[in-house]
């Protein structure tokens, strides 16, 4: 392939936490790349979607939500965000429709910058009558001159439009990763993943937050991966919630996570779970450290 067009760039998607930031960049790269669930903050990585064709390749980093430092991961989160603008070549910033605009906030940050913005107003499909021209003209009023894209990332509504769009911007440039790659994140970090989406979807209150997940043995052959997982908690109560009784709530998400990754891999899984006590992890700088924060 000729390099003399080849277009190719980092995108960075932001806004604040649930505003589809991980559905959207689903719907551009089309693979389930970041879990997905209505929980703030689920995402605690930058996430590479990685999107090749004949002429171009967007490689897209799906930031945390932006929120306050509470606690010490949630200051190295939101040290992921401010690196991903470096070296971002486009800035997504999306916002849903009842979403009003903050003074000096990441949104700020992103317009005094040169780097290319354009403001993504998801979930147009939620609007009744004339709210999303509405909030076109507030936004254009708030912010003059702003580029403003009005999307369902759900239903994939004028995704098409963004996606000519974000080409558009790239600069020339040869491809930065193999055609192949679809992500930079090994196998396993999926796994945890998709078990870490159960945990959400399984639990209340501070369980899903007090988790972290490690797969420790991951083995693959031509029809099977085996994995051992470890959940590790903050506390021996939050242990015993996980567990259940009689160890049905863990075998629930086991059972749950093993049919994702079976899809997600295309392949037979087996999967060991164990929990563990990790004591305040979320406070310790060198556990932090450990689980790559």
């Amino acid at each position: 392939m000729s390099h003399s067009n080849f277009k190719s760039g980092f995108v960075s998607i932001l806004g604040k936490p649930n505003v589809g930031k991980s559905t959207l960049m689903n719907a551009l790269v089309g693979e389930r790349l970041s879990i997905i669930t209505s929980k703030a903050q689920t995402t605690r990585h930058r996430i590479f979607g990685i999107l090749t064709g004949p002429d171009f390749q967007m490689v897209y980093s799906d930031t945390p939500g932006v929120i306050d430092p509470q606690y010490q991961l949630q200051e190295n989160m939101m040290k992921f965000v401010r690196a991903s603008l470096e070296d971002a070549d486009l800035i997504l910033y999306v916002v849903e429709l009842g979403e009003k605009y903050k003074e000096s906030g990441i949104l700020d940050h992103c317009i005094e910058m040169d780097t290319p913005l354009v403001l993504v107003l998801n979930k147009i499909d939620k609007g009744v009558g004339s709210q999303v021209e509405d909030k076109m003209v507030y936004w254009k009023e708030q912010i003059p001159g702003i580029e403003i894209e009005p999307i369902s990332a759900l239903h994939q509504i004028n995704t098409d439009h963004l996606f000519t769009k974000i080409k558009n911007h790239l600069p020339v440039h040869p491809p930065y990763f193999p055609g192949d790659q679809l992500t930079d994140k090994p196998e396993r970090f999926f796994a945890a993943e998709i078990i870490r989406e159960k945990i959400f979807l399984n639990y209340k209150q501070e369980i899903p937050y007090s988790c972290e997940v490690t797969i420790e043995d991951f083995k693959e052959t031509d029809d099977i991966i085996r994995m051992r997982a470890i959940i590790y908690v903050e506390r021996n109560s939050q242990k015993g919630i996980l567990i259940g009784k009689n160890g049905e709530s863990l075998k629930k998400v086991g059972i749950e996570s093993r049919i994702e990754m079976e899809q997600f891999f295309q392949k037979k899984v087996h999967l060991e779970t164990f929990v563990k006590v990790e004591k305040d992890w979320r406070k310790k700088k060198r556990a932090l450290k450990r689980f790559g924060y």
